[in-house]
């Protein structure tokens, strides 16, 4: 009888079947077989196999075994030493009076199911039935990308992951580290602020291994500008006034003298941007130079500004910027009404 007429007739075969167990494992390890069963028909537990692992498909024969097959479903694997499958990663091993063998490379999804060792003997066909769980690692598939918004935004985030046994998915702000957290597919982040922009974190866990992938969220608002200070300078000598504002994106900087506009260059003076800090630099301070300045911090989302007072030597010296003066002529006021005061 040929192979294909065998495998024909044993499918309408009435004759009550025995059944051996298969052990699946990892190639390189140990495959032991269990004793002859007293039933003809058994259906062994199901074996748990990574992706990407070998794994050995071991049969046991004996000296009457006319025929022998591995069968997936309702494919045939291997008939005798014929190879049947047209899948490259399954290949054999061993096929002597002792064993029939065979292995599968680089187990996938697809190679789950059931796998049937039939051996046929001079007396009763004899089959083992076996069923393949593949375990796959977490994969994230499905990630939010990275993201501009505004100051006051509601934020969903969204992370989904594939695996088996199927990943939980978390997520945590880790730069700058924060106590925001979730335990699911999404985080909801109302009203966003600027301190919960940065790097976030989704991890997909199962038993099998961990995947985790980052954001990054970038919170846009209105410039914040540094109270001024003002400064003392006296005639000839180098000035500087500082201004500095928080903002996203960052400011553009404009300053003005009283109501008017100072470009760079103007009057001898130099206009410096350095991200978000500007400096109006006096190289030669005159009478002119000295009044009140001020700085304006731009973005799309705003404005801010701040003033600043730059003073001259009398100034310097009595340290409160034209104080003294106010104080001697009040000292000078109540020197000329003091007689006056003492008579009542």
């Amino acid at each position: 009888m040929s192979v294909r007429g065998y495998f024909e007739a044993f499918s309408k075969c009435t004759v009550l079947v025995s059944l051996r167990i298969l052990l699946l494992m990892p190639a390189g390890l140990p495959v032991h077989s269990q004793g002859d069963s007293q039933s003809d028909n058994r259906v062994m537990d199901n074996i748990t196999v990574r992706q990407g692992e070998t794994v050995l498909l071991r049969c046991t024969q004996g000296d009457v075994v006319t025929h022998t097959a591995w069968l997936n479903r309702s494919s045939i694997l291997y008939a005798g030493e014929e190879k049947w499958s047209v899948d490259s990663r399954v290949s054999l091993v061993t096929l002597n009076q002792e064993e029939f063998t065979i292995k599968i490379e680089n187990v996938d999804m697809t190679d789950e199911g059931q796998y049937v060792c039939a051996v046929q003997t001079s007396s009763r066909p004899r089959t083992t039935v076996v069923h393949i769980l593949v375990q796959v690692p977490p994969k994230i598939i499905n990630l939010s990308r990275d993201i501009v918004v505004n100051e006051g935004s509601n934020v969903t985030l969204m992370c989904q992951a594939n695996g088996k046994p199927e990943p939980s998915i978390s997520w945590r702000l880790i730069s700058p580290s924060g106590d925001l957290a979730s335990d699911d597919e999404y985080l909801e982040i109302p009203s966003i602020s600027r301190q919960r922009a940065g790097t976030y974190e989704c991890t997909a866990v199962n038993d099998i291994d961990t995947d985790v992938q980052t954001i990054d969220i970038i919170v846009n608002y209105a410039p914040t500008v540094s109270e001024g200070r003002d400064v003392g300078v006296t005639l000839g000598q180098r000035g500087e006034l500082e201004c500095e504002a928080d903002a996203v994106p960052e400011a553009d900087f404009e300053w003005y003298k009283d109501d008017r506009r100072i470009f760079n260059g103007f009057d001898g003076m130099e206009i410096m941007n350095m991200g978000s800090l500007s400096k109006l630099t006096f190289f030669n301070v005159s009478d002119g130079d000295y009044g009140n300045y001020t700085c304006v911090a731009i973005n799309k989302l705003g404005s801010s500004n701040t003033s600043f007072l730059l003073y001259g030597p009398r100034a310097v010296q009595d340290g409160s910027g034209g104080a003294m003066g106010v104080h001697s002529h009040t000292c000078l006021l109540l020197l000329v009404f003091l007689p006056f005061l003492l008579r009542f």
